[in-house]
């Protein structure tokens, strides 16, 4: 031995097939060990990634990468992948400003076969890549790996109808912890349950390979034949699985903590000449006791001190909290108020929701596309529905918001949660495309407040303000203590901030990118025209933009389509002649950095705001 750990000798993985199987177990306790300080320094997804350590070692132990590719559902589970890969050096920059991402990106590595971050898209992807692999005459495999919580999203079920039939080496693993981000929930989470608990099939199981073993001679041999036939007697117990009318071969449940039974269910699997499903039972959370008592709050987090805990569990001062303690406060005094969510109570605040209101919250799963049509039919038989959303994976939900929302004129709230930048989350999760994305949709009214107190104005106004569909967004995070002189203003559709000189320079802007373009068109004598009701816009607002020499705008999302764009388009047609100059995201793929960071690198801080108002 050369004193190093045995994490320290793996330099990729290669390196696992060398180990005995009591090295390997060793290996999972230092992963876990490493796991925890990272993510205790850097934040990011903890008791997901902590669940899914002996799965990796043994994937990677039973199929060579990048010729065998592993397609990782969501992605957020991928940092042991990560490690064993040849970036164990640099783990420690993970979902910081130029080191590794928290997702599987392959650019940064060959080993990562698909770019991850939204939920239920593997199995289509691993379908995909299999199937160009057979067509050109590859036999090498593929490997999605999905979790229970990402199986409830309806783009898994499109996946599987097609995988069963797929002539492909593929196999998918499904990582049943009971768990996504918030419990795994609906009827999909209870038959995978059972299929778990089923005890006749279990005892029978359990006291056949008990006595086997300690027969002498012939017992593993007899034990390795009922194997073969084991399906037979799975038939007999629960009928047929769901997985096996599509065409799969069921492999499990298996226990994903034990590095041994994997690789022999990775191995039989690979014998198979056909979709194979293995089922494995996980503990999200594992190896750190704080996260397996309370993994919907581990499951993402910032810097922490391990021995105290997540301090931001409760996540009080945020727009989050703020948002879902105002839903509370509204639906004391509305019984037809009602609270929807995609298995994300705690990320989005309606954790305060259910506790009060049990009986009018609803978790529909990852199901996005669902959960707004769900949300039209409440609307539609005389209830008030909110749905809360990150606007990230409002994206899902286009189709519904046109078909099933505006054309049927439904009085709804979109609640958008982390709106504009994310910082270390990165590309796949920036909120940077809701606005444009909205703008287009008939009939809908959109609100951005800068603070927490406009928000619950907003929200009020959303509630009982508007006739149809409305959205209101607000970004991650708290709000901005420079702002707090907004708390003495009327909260109104806009505001304008007088300038020093009547009809030189204005800023249109909106959202917390305020406190960034206010102090900057101080100091340059601008005018700011403060934005809270994005669309739909009055004609007032050209016309006071229309009585200044330039104006410049400052958005937080991309120019295609969004308000600055808009306005300028109808400031030209009003025949304006003064200068437009437009700031917001041309570029839509903006990489993991802090949300500070980032503004500055966009020109969107206070400095880089007076860098924009010098331009004449």
């Amino acid at each position: 031995m050369n004193g190093l750990s045995i994490l320290q000798r793996i330099n990729g993985p290669g390196d696992l097939k060398m180990l005995s199987t009591a090295e390997l177990n060793t290996l999972a306790e230092e992963i876990r060990e490493r796991l925890i300080e990272v993510v205790s320094q850097n934040g990011g997804h903890l008791a997901s990634n902590l669940g899914v350590v002996e799965l990796t070692i043994a994937l990677h132990r039973i199929f060579t990468t990048p010729k065998d590719a592993i397609v990782w559902d969501v992605g957020h589970q991928s940092y042991t992948h990560k490690m064993l890969t040849g970036r164990r050096d640099r783990i420690d920059t993970i979902r910081t400003e130029g080191g590794l991402s928290g997702f599987p990106k392959p650019y940064e590595s060959e080993h990562d076969a698909f770019v991850a971050g939204h939920a239920s898209t593997s199995i289509s992807a691993a379908m995909g890549l299999a199937e160009a692999k057979r067509q050109r005459g590859d036999d090498s495999y593929v490997i999605a790996v999905i979790g229970d919580g990402a199986f409830t999203g309806g783009m898994a079920y499109e996946g599987l109808n097609n995988a069963g039939k797929a002539r492909g080496n593929l196999i998918i693993i499904l990582n049943d912890n009971d768990m996504s981000i918030s419990k795994s929930v609906g009827s999909v989470a209870n038959y995978l349950s059972e299929i778990r608990t089923k005890p006749a099939y279990f005892r029978f199981k359990d006291s056949v390979s008990h006595l086997l073993e300690r027969t002498p001679v012939v017992g593993r041999q007899i034990k390795d034949a009922l194997v073969s036939s084991k399906s037979k007697l799975k038939t007999a117990i629960y009928h047929n699985t769901f997985f096996e009318d599509l065409g799969f071969d069921y492999l499990g449940p298996i226990d994903g903590h034990d590095i041994d039974m994997l690789c022999g269910a990775l191995m039989r699997a690979k014998r198979i000449s056909r979709p194979v499903l293995i089922h494995i039972a996980t503990q999200k959370g594992k190896g750190y006791q704080k996260a397996e008592e309370n993994p919907g709050a581990y499951h993402g987090v910032s810097s922490f001190d391990i021995e105290k805990g997540n301090p931001d569990i409760s996540n009080e001062d945020s727009f989050s909290t703020a948002f879902g303690r105002a839903l509370v406060g509204q639906a004391i005094k509305d019984p037809s108020i009602c609270g929807i969510t995609a298995a994300m109570k705690y990320g989005t605040g309606l954790q305060f929701f259910k506790h009060k209101y049990p009986n009018r919250f609803y978790d529909v799963g990852i199901a996005e596309e669902h959960a707004v049509t769900f949300a039209s039919g409440l609307a539609t038989g005389g209830l008030r529905p909110v749905f809360a959303v990150y606007s990230t994976f409002l994206q899902r939900c286009y189709d519904q918001i046109i078909h099933d929302v505006a054309l049927q004129h439904a009085h709804l709230v979109l609640a958008i949660d982390r709106a504009g930048l994310v910082g270390q989350d990165g590309e796949t999760h920036q909120g940077i495309y809701d606005v444009s994305m909205l703008q287009s949709v008939p009939t809908m009214a959109l609100y951005s407040p800068a603070t927490y107190r406009e928000l619950r104005h907003c929200l009020n106004v959303c509630l009982y303000g508007e006739e149809g569909p409305c959205a209101l967004r607000y970004p991650r995070g708290k709000e901005d203590e420079r702002l707090a002189f907004l708390d003495d203003l009327p909260c109104e559709d806009y505001h304008l901030f007088p300038g020093k000189k009547k009809g030189g320079k204005v800023v249109l802007t909106y959202g917390r990118l305020f406190a960034e373009v206010y102090p900057a068109a101080q100091k340059a004598g601008a005018a700011v025209l403060k934005l809270t009701k994005l669309f739909p816009l009055g004609e007032d607002i050209c016309e006071l933009l229309c009585s200044y020499k330039a104006v410049y705008f400052v958005e937080e999302g991309i120019r295609s389509g969004g308000v600055s764009e808009r306005l300028a388009s109808r400031l030209a047609e009003s025949g304006y002649r003064g200068r437009i100059h437009i700031r917001a995201i041309e570029d839509g793929i903006i990489p993991q950095a802090s949300v500070e960071s980032t503004l500055a690198h966009l020109g969107m801080d206070e400095a880089g705001i007076a860098r924009f108002l010098e331009q004449e």
